[in-house]
This record gives C-alpha cells, structure tokens and sequence, in this order.
C-alpha cells in the first residue's frame, strides 16, 4: 500500500513537473497486457511514454539506472500497443523521470529508443 501510495505521488510529481515545462498530459498509468506505461505526454507533436522511476537512494545506479533492457522491451511492447489504437501515428520518443528524495526530477529525454 504504502509503495503504490509513493509511486502515485512521485508520478503526480513527475507529471506536475513536465506540465510546467510544456507538455500535455494524455494518460496515467496505462495498461495493456504487456505491461503499464506511466505517463503518457504530448510534447508538441512528438508523443513521449514516460516511465517514472523513485529511489531513496543511489545505490546501484539510482532512479535512472532501474530501467533495465527488461523493463525497456516491456514499455516498447505497451507503447506498440498505444499506437496501435491510433490512426495515424506521430513521432515518439521514450523518456524518464528519476526522482530521489527531494531532490528537483531529473528528465532524461530519449532514454532509449528502438521503435523499429
């Protein structure tokens, strides 16, 4: 409970961050067989999935570092499959939002790629 409770807050925090500087929200933690996909943005034409990773510390890599090649091929799927509900289909991009603490989220564009 308190871990969902957390992840909410710290994507309410993510997505606050990234309205601010422009972008449009369009969904909230989107489902699909393939997984959850935890914001999805406009930013200007371009559609941007964002996964929104918390850590309370460093360790390991921290916030950033999370988002394995796993993880990456299950929010490829999930985006896959947005885009197949869509009629036609704008540029894309992959982003994350890695918090710690209180520290300002730090929004790394183009994460990683490979719609192909």
């Amino acid at each position: 409970m308190l871990r969902s409770l957390l992840g909410q807050t710290a994507e309410a925090r993510a997505a606050a961050f990234l309205q601010a500087r422009g972008l449009k929200l369009l969904a909230r933690n989107w489902r699909c067989r393939f997984g959850e996909i935890d914001l999805i943005m406009r930013d200007g034409a371009t559609l941007v999935f964002i996964e929104v990773r918390l850590r309370s510390r460093n360790d390991f890599g921290g916030a950033a570092a999370s988002v394995t090649p796993a993880k990456q091929r299950k929010l490829l799927a999930a985006a896959r499959q947005y885009l197949a509900t869509l009629k036609t289909l704008p540029p894309c991009r992959f982003d994350v939002v890695a918090l710690s603490g209180d520290d300002a989220p730090d929004w790394i564009r183009n994460a990683f790629d490979d719609m192909g």
